[in-house]
């Protein structure tokens, strides 16, 4: 259970306010509503009254897993939510971090391109956060695509959560062992199912131990393909307790970006190298070369800092703006294989960009088949 601040703003001095697990007022002032909550305890709790007098200091004080809505009184509001612990921004410090260890679930999910020669279940086995559970980008996918880590169904992603300890409720931060690449598509893939409080580490591992944080280096708790294993048995029987429900307006398939070359609707920003981009070789075998036609070039490693962070805002809006897109527009971001595409998503959701999708099947998909179009830079 998170604790409230010490300083609470209230209309009745300290003799009146209960210290209780809930807060209430005079009903001449307000009634309140208590109601269950799928979220957690925020690290925020206010009473906002038209007639507050008095700041009142309340030491240990706490509440249960609930959110308060206001129900009536013009004269006399009353806001008050203890409910959802919401990140700031979609990525987190090292320090905050640190601090929250013990309430909240940390995921490693690192990743890495073939050409890389590391192995990411091996890295998370031999040191890790303490406490991080694995989320194996391969593995918790549609396994039965022909095309790379694509998405997998709600049913099997809240069969993964429920491996991996994670309920609706948990707080949870994603890192990787690169800084900041990988995480960002489990930070989507968390989001797209309906996930709120999620964010992203700050540089990543990396990072996390340049700066003497604590690694874990003991045998894990749960083994690194957990989540992959809890993902392919979706089919056997058992009650999943996790509830996961796609968010069909943030992914978008090939045919839907079919439709978007002919109509412009969404604006599609491509996060792959500027070589590719133009038209240079594919990584990946059989790929032709080149970019959706009228997508613009914005490569993820313009968005992060040397550390491995993201890039301030008022950066961050400047290099969107000089590839040509307003973040203020629907947009579509699309890489290689639905990895980097993420990153530059979650910039956007640092932007507080509203309408963002992501283009799962990217190149491999697009550049894969013969009957999508292609423009190129030459």
């Amino acid at each position: 259970m998170f604790q409230l601040p010490r300083t609470v703003l209230c209309s009745k001095p300290l003799s009146r306010l209960s210290t209780s697990a809930s807060i209430s007022c005079r009903p001449s002032l307000a009634r309140v509503l208590v109601k269950r909550s799928s979220f957690s305890v925020a690290p925020c709790y206010q009473l906002c009254l038209r007639k507050t007098t008095t700041i009142v200091e309340i030491p240990k004080l706490s509440v249960p897993n609930r959110v308060v809505h206001r129900t009536r009184s013009s004269s006399h509001k009353f806001a008050a939510v203890a409910g959802a612990m919401e990140f700031p921004t979609p990525v987190t410090s090292g320090d905050w971090l640190e601090k929250h260890l013990d309430r909240v679930k940390v995921v490693d999910a690192s990743w890495y391109m073939p050409n890389a020669k590391r192995d990411p279940s091996i890295e998370y086995t031999s040191e890790r956060i303490p406490g991080a559970v694995f989320f194996d980008i391969d593995g918790i996918s549609d396994t039965a695509s022909d095309l790379p880590h694509m998405l997998c169904s709600a049913d099997s992603f809240a069969a993964a959560a429920d491996a991996l300890g994670i309920t609706n409720e948990d707080p949870v931060v994603i890192y990787d062992g690169s800084g900041l690449f990988s995480a960002a598509r489990a930070w989507w893939t968390f989001k797209i199912f309906g996930h709120r409080q999620v964010a992203v580490l700050e540089g990543g591992l990396p990072q996390w131990k340049s700066e003497g944080r604590q690694v874990d280096s003991s045998s894990p708790a749960l083994p690194a393909d957990t989540g992959a294993k809890a993902t392919s048995a979706e089919g056997a029987a058992g009650t999943r307790k996790y509830t996961a429900r796609l968010e069909v307006d943030g992914v978008r398939s090939v045919e839907q970006m079919l439709d978007n070359v002919t109509a412009g609707k969404e604006q599609v920003v491509d996060a792959r190298g500027a070589a590719r981009f133009k038209a240079g070789p594919e990584p990946r075998p059989g790929l032709r070369s080149g970019h959706i036609p009228n997508s613009m070039n914005v490569p993820f490693t313009e968005v992060l800092t040397a550390a491995g962070g993201l890039r301030p805002d008022a950066e961050l809006q400047q290099v969107f703006e000089a590839a040509g897109v307003d973040v203020n527009k629907p947009i579509v971001t699309s890489c290689g294989t639905g990895v980097t595409a993420c990153v530059l998503s979650l910039a956007l959701d640092k932007l507080q960009s509203k309408q963002v999708a992501v283009y799962d099947g990217s190149w491999t998909e697009w550049g894969g088949r013969t009957d999508t179009p292609i423009e190129t830079d030459e």
